[in-house]
């Protein structure tokens, strides 16, 4: 059996690779595909076959696919332009019979109402069309979107968020990947699953800046925003504008419940307790 891996030169198209190998799968069945056969190098040196390809172009799609099994679909990167690059990535698994075809979407997508989760929500239809067995994987939160920031939150003594009280069920990007790995090596019929995954220990930004602060040993301190105010901060700062707004927009929805994952259903996957959010963030503070 043959597993595929879009993006796998990518932070999470990695971890899965190296979550199927721990889980003991035969590096000769998995074929890691990017568009860079520079950055594909590394994966072949684990054993892996690598096939070049890139999700604006179907035709390179359709080889890389040729005689795939299971694909892991992790959602393309541009914001804007994922529809189309994962409905060709769809076509060309449909044009070679892959037989199912596993989606990276976001917790909550059709409830939470937010703005990130439209792409999502788009892909999971085609899907749903398109004839292919497919499983949903909806990601939470990655906790990385803030140990990304660390050095920001240090220097400033500060997070800023429009987010309120919300809880955020996020965990590491690894257990996610580890997740990801369980399902594709998983014997059982996964067809129409949708698994909503997150920690089963969530979060408010409140209780990010004191474990933050209790990491680093340093007094941090969450400052709510206006959500119009936080959006020009992001925007002068230099995120582009209409990414910008797509992340304002998730923290007002964040204090309505749309990242908070009362599943279980991570943990069960992966068999352990997913990663607190204070160790990530003192593994991130010690690299």
């Amino acid at each position: 059996m043959k597993i595929a891996i879009t993006g796998a030169t990518g932070q999470l198209g990695n971890l899965v690779i190296d979550a199927l190998l721990a889980r003991g799968a035969n590096a000769a069945d998995l074929v890691a595909i990017g568009r860079s056969e520079q950055k594909l190098e590394p994966l072949a040196g684990k054993g892996l076959e690598t096939r070049v390809a890139d999700y604006n172009a179907q035709p390179t799609l359709v080889s890389a696919l040729e005689g795939i099994d299971k694909l892991l679909l992790i959602s393309a990167s541009e914001v804007g332009q994922r529809v189309a690059q994962h409905e060709n990535v769809i076509n060309a698994a449909k044009h070679v019979d892959v037989s199912l075809i596993a989606y990276t979407s976001i917790a909550n997508a059709l409830s939470g109402g937010m703005k990130l989760a439209e792409e999502h929500i788009a892909t999971e239809r085609l899907l749903a069309g398109s004839g292919i067995d497919y499983v949903l994987l909806r990601n939470g939160w990655y906790i990385e979107n803030y140990t990304d920031q660390l050095m920001g939150y240090l220097n400033s003594g500060t997070v800023l968020g429009a987010a309120g009280d919300g809880k955020i069920s996020a965990a590491a990007r690894a257990d996610y990947a580890d997740a990801a790995a369980a399902v594709l090596l998983s014997e059982e019929n996964q067809n129409g699953r949708i698994y909503e995954l997150g920690s089963d220990k969530p979060f408010t930004l409140a209780q990010l800046a004191g474990a933050v602060g209790a990491a680093a040993g340093q007094d941090i301190a969450y400052q709510e925003m206006d959500p119009e105010q936080l959006e020009k901060i992001y925007a002068d700062a230099g995120v582009p504008g209409p990414f910008a707004h797509i992340l304002v927009d998730t923290d007002v929805r964040i204090r309505e419940g749309a990242l908070e994952v009362n599943s279980g259903e991570l943990a069960k996957l992966i068999g352990r307790t997913p990663a607190s959010l204070g160790k990530v963030i003192k593994d991130n503070l010690n690299k």
